[in-house]
């Protein structure tokens, strides 16, 4: 097996680096302050930023660390000269004419880019194959659904990059398990992922599961494990305390416009707290952050369940998540009267539906070896068990939510789907009698890519935001389940038939 070191030290594999750079930044970035205009969430988030802004004090269901990498952008870049406007509701709606989305977008937006490299690192590591870890990294890079959630004020693209942080910071821990040092920057680094991500959105508890795949790999050497779990802990304290410290810190005035009189249902020690402007005092902290759990509770229950009855939903269910439905018309509008531009959450078929089947033959191959003693051992198993354990159990955890869910929620399972594939590629070595070699592999996967891309080009108007004709809509609407349709279109879920009018 190639060091990953020595690959690390290859010219090929830098070039391939700055390849998977550029390509993220003119998927992701370039152009990202458009359309000029609210959509999907970016109305909450981006009125939790100016709260940051403006020192208001506010709740809200999810932690606090992507909304405030938004405010902080919108800080930094200040392309608003007012940035007021929404302090007042949870809500923001129709900004004046000139807002610039260009600062609250910018983090957001620099992490979805960021997290290309990243998997690059995790698929070489995986494949110990250049080519192979930047042709995979096109799963990421050439994906519609990904680049058009992300290039937003919205909170996933922070969750994704911790996530692909902790997994790389997973994965070093065992290449660097003989130096002693670089175990130990492992660990931190894996602490430090991992308390971001936990101070960024509640999906990302699923990596927790890691930890018990670190005390197995590592059973017979205590000290790795006692260093791991010191280094990390310390470091996950550290971080998750302080962000939630930062957050507290920042809203000390109360708003009565907002609801319950600008209190958010906090308790009467919270309320004592701020009224003694008290909030930046971290001995005030375990009051704060026990009210702040409790309303996610409060706010949870005033979320409806999915009703695909309706003919406005948008949720779907679980189960329909990995052949990419139910895509979201997130915005749309006309700018001639014939044709219409639209941003949709649609997925690249070609990566969601290719990713799914490899991850049920991964998950298959794992059950035979463990059911029939006779099946050869996967040369990958420990990897395949971890990445499967952690798509099945994420799977199983969503399927135990009443409230409606999106589409957008699959994206954590999604990038293990991406692992698995990876992983799947070096494991299989011949197809009936047709005898898999590295050079065949390569060219498939190369051929793959282009598959890749080309889905990508064919979807691209629906990503940024270019105009389309009702025909052109409807060409794309190549699965029932998705329910891609245009603006005066029928729908057609082959699942329901939603009460009231077409839209």
């Amino acid at each position: 097996m190639t060091d990953f070191r020595q690959l690390l030290n290859e010219n090929k594999t830098w070039l391939a680096l700055m390849f998977v750079i550029v390509c993220g930044f003119f998927t992701y970035v370039y152009n990202y302050q458009n359309p000029p205009a609210l959509f999907w969430d970016e109305n909450y988030h981006i009125a939790s930023a100016q709260k940051y802004l403006n020192g208001v004090y506010f709740m809200e269901p999810h932690p606090p660390l992507a909304k405030l990498l938004i405010a902080l952008g919108e800080k930094i870049v200040h392309a608003n000269p007012v940035d007021n406007q929404f302090i007042g509701t949870d809500y923001a709606q129709n900004p004046p004419a000139g807002f610039s989305f260009a600062g609250y977008r910018l983090f957001p937006v620099l992490l979805a880019w960021w997290t290309a490299p990243i998997l690059f690192l995790i698929f070489l590591i995986l494949t110990r194959r250049t080519l192979w870890a930047l042709l995979f990294d096109f799963l990421y890079l050439f994906d519609n659904a990904l680049i058009v959630h992300q290039r937003s004020a919205m909170l996933e693209s922070t969750m994704l990059f911790f996530t692909a942080l902790t997994i790389l910071a997973f994965l070093l821990l065992f290449e660097w398990r003989d130096d002693k040092n670089r175990f130990l920057w492992a660990s931190i680094l894996f602490g430090f992922a991992f308390g971001c991500l936990m101070v960024t959105k509640a999906f990302g508890l699923i990596l927790i599961l890691l930890l018990p795949f670190v005390v197995w790999k590592f059973w017979s050497e205590w000290r790795k494990i006692r260093t791991f779990f010191i280094a990390a802990g310390i470091t996950f304290l550290i971080f998750f305390c302080g962000v939630w410290q930062i957050h507290f810190a920042l809203g000390g005035t109360v708003n009565p416009s907002l609801p319950d009189n600008g209190y958010y249902q906090a308790s009467a020690q919270y309320k004592q707290i701020l009224q003694n402007h008290a909030n930046g005092n971290i001995l005030n902290f375990p009051i704060m952050l026990r009210d702040s759990m409790k309303f996610v509770g409060h706010y949870e229950q005033g979320v409806p369940r999915l009703n695909l009855c309706k003919s406005d939903e948008n949720g779907s269910p679980w189960f329909e998540w990995p052949i990419g439905a139910r895509s979201i018309n997130y915005r749309w509008e006309t700018p001639d009267g014939v044709a219409y531009k639209y941003l949709y959450l649609q997925s690249n078929p070609v990566v969601w539906l290719t990713s799914f089947a490899a991850t049920i033959i991964a998950v298959m191959m794992l059950v035979m070896w463990f059911f029939f003693p006779g099946m050869h051992k996967p040369k990958n198993a420990f990897m395949l068990i971890v990445f499967g354990t952690l798509y099945i159990c994420f799977m199983i955890a969503v399927a135990q939510i009443s409230r409606v869910m999106y589409l957008y929620h699959y994206f954590t399972p999604l990038l293990f789907s991406f692992l698995l594939f990876a992983l799947l590629a070096d494991e299989v070595g011949q197809i009936g009698r047709w005898q898999l070699t590295e050079k065949r592999k390569t060219a498939i996967l190369l051929a793959f890519s282009i598959a890749v891309f080309l889905g990508f080009q064919y979807y691209r108007p629906l990503t940024y935001y270019t105009p389309l004709t009702d025909t052109q809509v409807q060409q794309r609407a190549l699965i029932p389940y998705w329910d891609l349709h245009c603006v005066h279109c029928q729908l057609n879920d082959p699942l329901v038939v939603p009460s009231g009018t077409n839209s």
